[in-house]
Order: C-alpha cells, then structure tokens, then sequence
C-alpha cells in the first residue's frame, strides 16, 4: 500500500511548491515544507556553524573547568540568541524568566502554571504577540520561527523550573540555576524539552563520565540522522507527498491504495523530520554528557492514542505537570476526561489557537478518551466472560482488529492539522465510502497485519525485559 510511481512535477500544476532541485537528472524539490528547506537548505550552514562552536567550546570548558561547564553553555547560549535575534529579545526572556521565578518563590504551583500559560499566551495571541516581536533586531526568513521556538520552550522550561521548585521547596534552587537551564542552546530554539529537574541533575555532574559504548551510539546517531536527511531528499526529488495533496483534482485521479499510501506517508514524514530535527539536538546533547528525551515513537508502531505524539519532550512535559498530575492512574472515566481536556487546552495554546487547532484538539482528546471508554466496556462482565473464554492468540487477534481501526483514526485525525481538512475528507471519503467494500476491507487488513507485527515485537520485548529484570534479583 502506498504511492509506487514517480510524479513528474511538472504535471502536478503546483510550480510554486517545486523548484529546481536534480536539474542534471531532471527532477525539481518538493518544498511544500517550509521548515525542512530553511533548516536543510537556506540555513543549514549558521545551524552548522552554531552547534559545532558549541560543540568545540563545550569541549574546550569540560577538559579545562568542568566545575563550570554548565555556566559556559549558559553564556555561549546567550551570546548565540544576542547574535542572532539582538539584545532586546533577550531581555525581554529574561523578564519572563525573571516573573517566573518570582512566582516560584511563594511556592504555590497554581501560580506558577498559571503565570506561565499567561506568558505563553502573550507569546500566541494578539496583540502581545506584535509587541513582543518588536523586539527583534532586524528582518530575516526564519526570524518567526526561531521567535516562536525560543520564546515558547522558555515559558515551558521556566514553568518546569517553577513547579519544581515548589515540589522541592527544600533544595532551593536559585535565579542562576535557571538561566543555566534556559540558555542551554541546543535546546534553545527547536527544543527537545527537558523538565529542569533532570536537566540539573545532569549538567551538575562536576566530573560526568561515560558509560561504555556510549560514543559509539553517538556516532550512529549522527550517522543515522545523516541517513535519514538524505532519505527525505530523494523523496522530496521524486514522490512529492507533501506537494501531491495540496492539488485536490489530482490528489483525486490517484486510486484509493495510493490515497491511504499517501495520507500514510505525510504522517510517517512528520514523524521522520521529528526523529531528525531532535536526533541532531540530541546528539550535540549527548556530547555534553547529557540524556535527552528520546525520539518519538514511530508512527507504523502507533495504534493507540495515548502514545501518540511528535514530541516526546513536551509530551513528558504535559504528562508530568498536567495529564499526569490531574489524571492519576487513567483507569477513572471523569478523571480522564478532565485531564484531557486540560492537556488538549494547553497543548492547542502552545501550537496556537485557529479553527484548524482547534478540530485536531477535540479529535484527538475524544480519541484518547474513547479508548478509555472501549476498554471500560470491555472489562464489562459479559464482555469480559467473553474475552476470558478464547485463547490468547484469537484474543489479541480481536485486540488487533480494533487497534488496526484505531490506527487510521489516529491517522486521519492527525491529517487534519498536518495537511489541510480537504484533503483528510478526501481521503475518508475514498477509504469509507466510494471505496467500501474492496478498498475499506483490503487498507484494514494490511494495517491489521501490521498491527499483529508491532504487538509481537512488543510481547517479546516484554518477556525479555522480564528475563533480564529476573537476572539482576539475588538468590
């Protein structure tokens, strides 16, 4: 299932979303990401430039000072966001950064949150949002973005600062202590997050040693990042996937296997530009001697809601401080649903509230909670005579079938804000209607299949874990 051919891009009739790409082959560059071509293209070379001197400088602080090499990444940081936005815009964080620790101070978590969805807010909505960007230095392509990446991971990671402080009011953590954790710059503009708690426990090593083989996963992380840019190259220089669906009329010439192959791969991209963006960070990361979120899970292997996302960081983030905090166990339907709406509600201010954000947020909050409600009823007392009287083969068999309808709901909802609501109605209309029975029927057996597969990795990795936790039990 997939899209198998070549387009040309010239017959897509979207020439302002190609340019010249392999001229000496004759392919133009799918660029329909703007994100992907500012960071891999126009400013792949200052992106370069700026981690290998924090790489070389961070180098340089561990071998002569490592007492203090947590200030030199603070400093090197903050010169970095002087450098690239100017002064202003850095005082004007640390005046975020300055409320929030204020607010840790009187040691009441509600305070802290709350003032820190305030200052997100002021970050995503007008006419704040104009105000603040006023405090750039000059006119660039991705002022925007890196605008809205630095001052957004700053309110989350001083929100995380605060509320740490007030769960550990014992350990007294100081103005600096933030600053250090905030100008970390690798984590700076793009993130991943890291809640301040782990981040400290790690950058205070004095003198942090590896473990072994430690550099070698390094390297294949980097090499593996490498792998993969070059992967989403030859597929923006041949099968335009995300090109293809912003023209409807010929997004609805392609046969249903190739829609669902389509609406398939743009989630498979995010989640490949997710796992390389992060993978990059989190390499120069790993050279500081620090444990990064790890990436997010792959979409193939997603078929339940509550593991879904594209950002592990912040979904550790939103987990610890709110779905977490306010949900408990999960196993409650009222808890649930509150601490998901809160999560959503939190989530859609940090993408920035539109009708667009708006439909993803209640379609993925009604999905995490339906999953709830399926499998309430499943623990139902004739349902789960029923599931108790097969065998454990023909009972994940069920399990499968479910999860297989589960994975393109998770697909489709995800379209919706990755792609455009046309197209995901285009696809739901060939999937569920003009293509019912034959395609219907053959795109959920295929998913079924592989839903089978992902439970046996994870049915074997379980009984391995569980071998090697039996191995480290004394006698």
């Amino acid at each position: 299932m997939g899209v198998t051919t070549a387009l040309p891009a010239a017959e897509l009739g979207l020439y302002s979303l190609v340019r010249p790409g392999w001229e000496y082959i004759g392919r133009k560059m799918d660029v329909a990401d703007f994100e992907w071509v500012m960071w891999f293209t126009s400013f792949r070379n200052v992106i370069i430039f700026i981690l290998s001197g924090h790489v070389l400088f961070a180098k340089l602080c561990t071998m002569v000072t490592p007492q203090l090499r947590s200030w030199m990444y603070a400093v090197y940081g903050a010169l970095a966001v002087v450098g690239t936005m100017g002064p202003w815009y850095l005082l004007l964080l640390l005046g975020h950064c300055v409320s929030l620790y204020v607010a840790s101070l009187l040691g009441q978590p509600w305070l802290c949150l709350s003032l820190g969805m305030a200052s997100l807010a002021s970050f995503k909505l007008d006419p704040l949002i104009s105000w603040q960007n006023g405090f750039v230095t000059g006119t660039f392509d991705l002022q925007e973005v890196l605008f809205q990446g630095g001052s957004g991971f700053t309110v989350l990671r001083c929100t995380s600062f605060a509320l740490e402080s007030c769960a550990h009011p014992d350990r007294r953590y100081s103005l600096a202590d933030l600053l250090k954790y905030n100008f970390y710059l690798p984590f700076f503009f793009f993130g991943p997050i890291m809640t301040f708690d782990r981040f400290h426990a790690q950058v205070s090593q004095a003198e942090p040693v590896r473990r072994e083989g430690e550099l070698w996963h390094i390297r294949a992380q980097a090499g593996l990042s490498v792998v993969a840019i070059m992967a989403v190259d030859i597929f923006f220089h041949f099968f335009y996937i995300l090109t293809i669906p912003s023209d409807l009329k010929y997004a609805n010439r392609l046969p249903d296997s190739a829609l669902a192959g389509l609406a398939y791969s743009n989630l498979v991209y995010d989640w490949v530009k997710a796992a390389v963006l992060f993978g990059v960070v989190s390499t120069v990361a790993r050279l500081d001697h620090l444990d990064p979120p790890q990436p997010p899970k792959c979409i193939t292997a997603l078929y339940v809601f509550s593991e879904t996302h594209f950002d592990r960081g912040i979904n550790d983030w939103l987990c610890k401080y709110v779905y977490d905090h306010i949900g408990g166990e999960h196993s409650a339907v009222v808890p649930e649903l509150v601490a998901s709406v809160a999560t959503f509600a939190i989530t859609t201010l940090w993408l920035g509230p539109c009708d667009i954000v708006y439909l993803w947020s209640v379609l993925n909050c009604f999905g995490l909670n339906f999953e709830l409600w399926v499998q309430k009823l499943a623990e139902w007392g004739p349902l789960a005579r029923i599931e108790a009287s097969l065998s454990e083969q023909m009972s994940r068999r069920v399990r499968a079938v479910f999860g297989a309808m589960n994975f393109w709901a998770i697909i489709m909802y995800n379209l919706v804000s990755l792609n455009s609501l046309e197209f995901t109605e285009l696809v739901a209309r060939r999937l569920l209607l003009t293509g019912f029975p034959q395609t219907t029927l053959a795109v959920l057996f295929v998913t079924y299949c592989g839903v089978q597969l992902v439970k046996e990795r994870e049915r074997t990795l379980a009984l391995e874990e569980e071998q090697k936790q039996d191995k480290l039990k004394p006698e």
